[in-house]
């Protein structure tokens, strides 16, 4: 057997990373059955590419006024129980979709408090995880420890929308009721891991210094920093998720078993890739193909919006799935190997804010601007940008362009 294929097996032989891994699965596979029915619930009550970039608006906003909070959280408690309560939290506000769906009522405000819930909740457990994955396997496990935990991620983000579109024929309510019982299930799951924090003599005092420790790091870091930022402003233009409801409904004219195998697709891409990364980890240029896997995002971004063909489409939104893959897998290496444990919550919490606003935020723009000039033309304009930036952050960000190695040797 390979060297790359046992580190792919090894990191399984962790019980706490199966258990971490089973959490973040049951978790994504909630979010992601989740957001097809808020997106088709909220569009049929709507009919309006703006209400649903709302949506997105109101996941993200939690996230970004909470993040230095959030990281601080994740550095002084136990990272399991934050993330526990977390999800229970997610729970009770799935179970409250349910409710508001089977009480028929029209207006679509309620689904958006809801949903600012859900992203409070989020914004709390997504620095804990990130931060907790890096205590649980060896250094020389961790590169195959991200792509087996991005390819588990991404396995959701494929059952996920698939299965809540074949549920939604059923009704929002089955489909809402099924993503609490598997919110319920990931806060038990994260609960059981056995792993103890180191025990802390004293907590850190509250204070801007402490809480911006996170923000201050990045900026002193050009290649996280390039990296992160190259992420967000690619995936804030070129995303296309929010108004795949549009493109189902008006351009491929599939309904909600059509949009369910639509959203499955970019995640599908993500699990081949991440996958094949699991046993050939990236051994050298990581900075320039994490660039070039940019750029191939953008030129699929554009093919997909100039698409009429349902195989078509899906197969555009199987390769930015893919191309998006090579860059998460790089950006987190960067950001959870190198960073220091005690500050690993705050550095995620910003990383978090990051990945936020170019996918809830990038939601927001890419209604807004569909709203304005069209669907097709804003997912082609941002399909342009995105290409535009890999291009640019080549130049702008040296350091990140050069980065030949994903780990720095210690």
């Amino acid at each position: 057997m390979s060297t790359f294929s046992h580190s792919g097996w090894a990191v399984f032989r962790n019980g706490d990373f199966r258990l971490f891994c089973a959490a973040r699965f049951l978790s994504g596979l909630a979010y992601q059955m989740q957001a097809v029915a808020i997106g088709w619930f909220v569009y049929d009550l709507t009919r309006s590419a703006l209400a649903l970039g709302l949506v997105g608006l109101a996941g993200f906003l939690p996230a970004m006024l909470a993040a230095l909070v959030t990281g601080h959280v994740a550095d002084t408690y136990d990272r399991r129980l934050v993330a526990a309560i977390s999800f229970a939290v997610q729970a009770c506000a799935s179970f409250g979709l349910l409710a508001y769906a089977l009480s028929g009522a029209p207006a679509a405000w309620p689904v958006y408090a809801l949903v600012i819930v859900v992203g409070t909740a989020r914004a709390f457990a997504n620095p804990s995880l990130q931060a907790l994955l890096p205590t649980l396997v060896s250094r020389d496990l961790f590169g195959a420890a991200i792509a087996w935990n991005s390819s588990l991620w991404q396995s959701s983000s494929v059952m996920g929308p698939a299965l809540g579109g074949l549920l939604y024929a059923a009704g929002p309510a089955v489909v809402f009721g099924g993503a609490g019982a598997s919110f319920a299930l990931a806060c038990l799951c994260v609960g059981a891991v056995r792993f103890r924090p180191a025990p802390v003599s004293e907590r850190p005092r509250v204070s801007w210094a402490t809480l911006s420790a996170g923000l201050h790091y990045i900026r002193s870091q050009p290649v996280v920093l390039g990296a992160i930022s190259l992420d967000l402003f690619a995936v804030l233009f070129g995303g296309a998720t929010a108004l795949l409801p549009v493109f189902a409904a008006e351009v491929l004219h599939v309904g909600p078993l059509g949009l369910g195998a639509l959203r499955s697709m970019p995640a599908a891409g993500a699990v081949a890739m991440a996958v094949l990364l699991a046993y050939r980890p990236l051994r050298r240029h990581a900075g320039v193909r994490m660039l070039r896997a940019v750029a191939v995002f953008g030129l699929a971004i554009v093919v997909f919006g100039l698409s009429t063909s349902l195989p078509l489409s899906m197969l555009c939104l199987l390769v930015t799935g893919a191309a998006d893959m090579v860059s998460v897998y790089v950006r987190q290496t960067f950001v959870q190997g190198e960073t220091p444990d005690a500050m690993r919550g705050r550095v995620a919490a910003v990383n978090t804010v990051f990945i936020g606003a170019s996918n809830e935020l990038g939601e927001f723009e890419s209604g807004l601007l569909a709203a304005a000039i069209g669907a097709v033309p804003a997912v082609v304009a941002g399909g342009v940008m995105t290409m535009l930036i890999a291009v640019a952050w080549g130049r702008l960000f040296p350091a990140l362009r050069d980065r030949d190695h994903l780990l720095r040797p210690q």
